[in-house]
């Protein structure tokens, strides 16, 4: 694709930062391109909601172009980047295609990473995308299916045993969604098992579930799960997965389910770019989120790594996103003027939430932390104010309010696997 007449930001990657990126940079004299393999913004915080058949994808889902289409200097682009030439300043698509740019801001995201055991995909899958909620929905509940039909009790029972390997908020809320949805939702909807005696265990290799809470919310939020049934194994690597179960050490559970949720490894911005990474993938960047060497490109979101005033790793949540993408907006806006922002970027930490299940959560907000029914009331309005579009947040909100008052979920569709 030619260059334009005005300066062309190219920006891959349409998910929390990128977006941010796009709708800053109306009526700014820039041309925009927004080019993402997905044609859809994901709210990925609730993703696992979709996976335990709490909300249907739509819920948290919205088109790109639907999102940019007041954007008049904006195009959307489906596409699929394989790679940069920083040299010639080019973006390379798959399908010898390529996207000539003048600034380029690249915001991919992350997917789950296995610690050098991919082959453990298949028998526990992550949760990052649509695709990968709608397939651990259809494990779950085809897990109940099979048990009604067992007779065997000992197959039956590793039917109904679910083991989620990390103890981060997405593994702690699927544990949570999911002790629910079998004690609660599905408990009198089956004639063989009695759905109840299901078995949830939450593995964590560390010392502690949700360790980047305070150890009073740790324990609340610990004496949530136990309260819905889940068992928690700390200090607990996982050795094997195969479709038997896993092993902790020589240890095994048996179950037929098995969710990642243990670590995430970066998109590979870092090969595009021919540069040095962490252990996770992600590029360093400057304070400016521009990388060493050239100032015409930004890496944001959870493919950057820029560390905090303590010294430690900005976290690859969505507000350190949002906030970054709002940065990078200022400093194309400054730019087009011929000036530059001397400002570094300094993430303003809001407070951290998670939930454990229904009336339960936990959130810290720095000058104030709570528990229990508060908690969740703060996840659910802050959750319900940061989905885009109204329909969105109507929709979700009325799933949540059914839910609540009928202990009933309305998503529980088993689809077929892609060919």
């Amino acid at each position: 694709m030619k260059r334009n007449a005005l300066p062309h930001v190219v920006i891959v990657g349409a998910g929390f930062a990128g977006l941010q990126v796009a709708k800053r940079l109306d009526r700014s004299g820039l041309v925009v391109t927004v080019v993402d393999r997905c044609n859809h913004h994901l709210f990925q915080p609730l993703l696992y909601q979709v996976a335990t058949a709490g909300l249907s994808p739509a819920d948290i889902t919205s088109p790109i172009r639907s999102l940019l289409q007041d954007k008049k200097n904006t195009t959307v682009l489906l596409a699929e980047v394989i790679g940069v030439d920083l040299q010639q300043r080019q973006v390379h698509l798959k399908g010898e295609d390529s996207i000539s740019y003048d600034y380029l801001v690249l915001a991919t995201g992350a997917r789950h990473s296995y610690f050098g055991q991919d082959q453990w995909e298949a028998q526990a899958p992550g949760l990052k995308s649509i695709t990968d909620a709608i397939n651990i929905r259809r494990r779950i509940l085809l897990a109940f299916e099979a048990a009604e039909k067992e007779s065997d009790p000992e197959k039956q029972c590793a039917w109904l045993n679910f083991v989620i390997v990390g103890a981060g908020p997405t593994g702690v809320e699927l544990a949570g969604s999911i002790a629910e949805l079998a004690r609660r939702v599905l408990a009198r909807d089956f004639r063989h098992i009695n759905p109840q005696l299901a078995r949830v265990v939450l593995l964590e290799g560390g010392a502690e579930i949700l360790a980047s809470f305070p150890q009073q919310l740790r324990d609340k939020a610990e004496a949530s799960l136990n309260h819905l049934g889940v068992e928690i194994f700390k200090n607990s690597l996982v050795t094997h997965i195969d479709d038997c179960g896993v092993r902790i050490g020589e240890q095994p559970i048996a179950a037929k389910t098995v969710i990642w949720a243990a670590g995430v490894m970066a998109s590979p911005v870092g090969r595009w770019l021919g540069v040095e990474t962490d252990a996770q993938g992600r590029v360093p960047v400057r304070d400016d989120l521009t990388i060493a060497g050239d100032d015409r490109v930004f890496v944001i979101g959870d493919v950057a790594r820029l560390a905090d005033a303590s010294g430690q790793p900005l976290p690859g949540v969505a507000p350190v996103a949002m906030q970054q993408g709002v940065y990078v907006a200022r400093q194309l806006h400054a730019r087009i003027h011929g000036k530059r922002l001397t400002t570094p970027f300094r993430y303003l930490n809001r407070g951290n939430l998670a939930t454990i299940g229904r009336s339960a959560a936990i959130a810290d907000l720095g000058w104030l932390r709570l528990s229990g029914f508060v908690a969740w009331v703060v996840w659910m309005a802050v959750h319900i104010f940061f989905l885009i579009g109204f329909r969105n947040r109507f929709l979700v909100f009325f799933q949540w309010a059914w839910a609540y008052f009928t202990f009933q979920r309305g998503a529980r569709l088993i689809t077929p696997r892609e060919s």
